[in-house]
């Protein structure tokens, strides 16, 4: 009880101090939340009748620099709650949306030293910077995890993943999840909710429904460059490398793909749906054409399920502080020039996936099966509260 009691004090100082930072930041008329303003002036193009794929009108050059809206038609009608609020408090609505988003992954993955796993959090890079900009990546990542670990059988499973792959494309790596551990009508359902939503764009915003999936959908150039070090996918690190082919990126997506699926049916037959999660959830970061680093929240969950196992969870801790990719040179193509040291430090994300993941293989190859589900790491469940 008095563990529980101090998580909720923790989660409610956590919403008073970014609700000062709101409120300060709105009277002083600085500019706060990039993403949560972008995803705004697109709800507002929508009732203004305004294009969403050319540069967003209702969009402040202050506070988001011009960036594009990059999100299919059905995810501005979702966004549209927030162009009822004034650009601070859409950020502080997303902002306090992802503080319960991540206590409510935390609760499912952090079977031991839940309170540890929650102090910890704060000083994980993906989590401060998708709160800083507004993003709504942690909430995406509740829905997927509600989802795919239902604490009961339920009718309406995989609604939700279609849900959040209407907003962002990428959750649409859960639904091959979900064939993987046998739940096909799950899977169906997801891509029905998922095909019902771009429909319900399609009808409402036809020609920015075109738009986007002719052409806008695969124009990422005002996003960023592909080579910058924030962009943590191995077509990120292929381009820094300097291989501008594609071949290279294709290659590798294709063989991480099956060894994720691999992975995930051997982690289900044992039973550790957690486990087989967040391989696909690191299948779906490294093979995705751009993995900007506020992408990389699943390492919460991974925080959450190493909590018992003091060295990992160091390693994951140093790996995700962010403070690797912070001191190496960047921007301005600068990371085509790193030298060795620094080509590992800025590629450190993609990396340390590639050698987990390796590492798994290697020991499902032999039989040993993956290092999560050994029973010496899993505490019974009668033990756990």
């Amino acid at each position: 009880m008095r563990q529980e009691k101090k998580i909720v004090l923790g989660l409610a100082a956590a919403i008073a101090a970014l609700t000062g930072i709101a409120v300060v930041r709105w009277v002083g008329g600085a500019p706060l939340g990039v993403d949560s303003a972008v995803y705004r002036a697109g709800a507002l193009a929508v009732l203004r009748g305004q294009p969403l794929y050319e540069p967003l009108l209702a969009l402040d050059p202050k506070s988001a620099l011009e960036l594009p809206f990059t999100y299919p038609p059905s995810a501005a009608l979702l966004f549209l709650p927030l162009a009822a609020l004034p650009a601070h408090f859409a950020w502080l609505l997303l902002a306090v949306g992802s503080v319960l988003a991540l206590w409510s992954v935390s609760r499912r993955f952090a079977r031991e030293r839940p309170l540890l796993t929650l102090c910890l959090l704060p000083v994980l890079e993906p989590v401060w910077r998708m709160i800083s900009l507004g993003q709504i990546n942690g909430v995406l990542m509740a829905l997927v995890v509600l989802d795919a670990l239902p604490v009961r059988d339920r009718r309406s499973g995989g609604m939700l993943i279609g849900l959040a792959a209407a907003v962002k494309l990428t959750p649409l790596i859960f639904v091959p999840y979900l064939f993987l551990t046998g739940r096909r009508a799950d899977a169906w359902r997801a891509l029905a909710t998922f095909l019902g939503a771009s429909a319900a764009g399609a009808l409402i915003l036809p020609g920015d429904s075109i738009r986007y999936w002719t052409s806008a959908m695969l124009d990422n150039r005002n996003a960023g460059a592909v080579d910058w070090v924030l962009d943590q996918s191995l077509h990120g690190m292929f381009a820094r490398f300097g291989a501008t082919s594609l071949g290279w990126y294709a290659a590798a997506a294709a063989l991480c793909l099956l060894a994720g699926a691999l992975l995930v049916r051997d982690f289900h037959r044992r039973g550790d749906p957690r486990a087989a999660l967040l391989v696909t959830a690191g299948c779906g970061l490294l093979v995705s054409p751009l993995s900007w680093t506020h992408h990389w929240i699943w390492a919460v969950p991974l925080v959450g399920l190493l909590s018992g196992r003091r060295v990992a969870l160091i390693c994951a801790g140093a790996v995700f502080s962010g403070v690797a990719l912070a001191v190496v040179p960047e921007g301005g193509h600068r990371e085509l020039s790193w030298n060795p040291v620094e080509t590992v430090l800025g590629n450190a994300y993609v990396l340390s996936a590639l050698a987990v993941g390796a590492v798994l293989i290697v020991r499902l190859a032999r039989g040993r099966g993956p290092l999560a589900v050994r029973e010496r790491l899993v505490r019974p469940a009668r033990q756990v509260r």
